[in-house]
């Protein structure tokens, strides 16, 4: 007689929900903060004279808004993985993954005076027909209509499916009917296709494009995996807090932050195998329209920045997450995931701002300022959006699943 293993029943947990009625002065610092930050954009914006100053409000933004768009791509990201995989482990955590998503309803509005003045951020929308035998055969996609338009269906189809995964995720809560389980994994299979075109279109029209004459055929995977990255990170980091603050009690275990803690570990390799490929492969190849990119980032401080990129995001998160017992520990994971999100910011810096600042590093407050007011601001919606549901699908059926889980 074979034995079969059995998984010891869990008591139901009651219904939580995330408490704003004493965030009152977390909020008004949010909204301080991002007030402050927007002044100090609208400030520079008035007396910005000349076209360089102008380009750095551009720049700053794009950069602030690249860094928070990776994180809530990466954040659907792992939506769409926990329902394809029908994975047990992320159930407790999934809302938070789904309030993060809901950013890019939010965020666009930031990236819209980059659409707008966009000839004053990407040199290709300057230069004529006719005048650069590169960039001609290019302007089937390099052109400022298909352009924007891109930029919109991209974010506005990621917001949709984020949308619809967390509004058919709240309904189940209701009445349990596991008809949502397979809409939501129908519609899943549906938008992986789309959500992969899209990070890679938003990859190379957004970042790539700022140097017309760089290519890589790596550039989008290699996005990807930052963004997987740092929405790993925020969820440990988000996670975390809310269990210190008495959330999630007998849901969330030391078996999920070691599950988190190995993916995070996971895509730190990835990040760094595609990074290593992609800069082996072209360097080797040594073709001038692929090497500029480089060759602006090795030139100055900038060469100190991509080198200490290379430790920083690869050589010290590695050696940090290797422990299994430190992933376990939520204050240790925290820290390291706080870390990450700082060196994420580093990785789209050195990505953004180059191709502003050709001769060397030049650190200005607004790069600074843009992050702090995009920050508080989905910091703000997103607080007052995790209140709107229970913390945690309340009626998934891999739900008891994930509360007893076992590494």
């Amino acid at each position: 007689m074979s034995a079969v293993a059995t998984i010891p029943a869990a008591k139901s947990p009651k219904v939580e929900y995330f408490q704003t009625n004493n965030l009152g002065p977390v909020f008004f610092r949010l909204l301080a903060f991002g007030a402050v930050s927007l002044l100090i954009f609208l400030v520079m914006t008035l007396f910005a004279s000349d076209p360089q100053a102008k380009r750095q409000i551009l720049f700053s933004l794009l950069f602030a808004y690249s860094y928070f768009f990776t994180i809530t791509s990466g954040a659907l990201f792992w939506i769409l993985v926990h329902h394809a995989t029908d994975a047990e482990w992320s159930v407790v955590v999934r809302r938070v993954l789904e309030t993060m998503a809901q950013s890019f309803r939010y965020g666009w509005v930031f990236f819209l005076p980059v659409v707008i003045f966009a000839p004053q951020v990407y040199a290709w929308l300057d230069v004529p027909v006719g005048r650069d035998p590169v960039l001609d055969p290019k302007r089937g996609m390099l052109n400022y209509p298909f352009w924007t338009l891109r930029a919109f269906v991209i974010i506005g189809g990621f917001a949709l499916i984020a949308f619809l995964l967390r509004k058919w995720s709240a309904a189940q809560d209701r009445d349990g009917n596991p008809r949502y389980t397979v809409i939501t994994r129908k519609l899943v299979f549906a938008s992986i296709p789309f959500f992969a075109l899209g990070i890679t279109f938003a990859a190379i029209d957004w970042l790539m494009s700022l140097d017309y004459y760089w290519f890589s055929t790596m550039w989008g995977v290699y996005i990807f995996a930052g963004a997987s990255w740092s929405a790993m990170a925020m969820l440990i980091v988000i996670t975390v807090t809310l269990r210190k603050n008495g959330y999630l009690e007998g849901l969330v275990t030391d078996e999920h932050y070691q599950i988190m803690g190995k993916l995070l570990l996971a895509f730190t390799i990835f990040w760094a195998y595609i990074g290593f490929g992609q800069y082996f492969l072209i360097w080797y190849a040594n073709i001038p329209e692929e090497t500029s990119y480089f060759i602006r980032r090795n030139a100055e401080h900038w060469n100190w920045m991509s080198t200490g990129l290379v430790v920083l995001h690869f050589f010290v998160p590695f050696l940090l997450l290797l422990s299994q017992s430190l992933k376990r520990n939520p204050g240790y994971l925290r820290g390291v995931a706080v870390y990450c999100l700082v060196i994420h910011a580093l990785d789209l810096y050195i990505i953004v701002l180059p191709a502003l600042h050709y001769k060397d590093v030049s650190f200005h407050i607004l790069d600074l300022a843009g992050l702090v007011m995009i920050g508080c601001t989905l910091a703000f919606f997103f607080l007052k959006n995790l209140a709107k549901f229970p913390l945690y699908p309340l009626r998934d059926p891999r739900l008891k699943q994930s509360i007893n889980l076992k590494n």
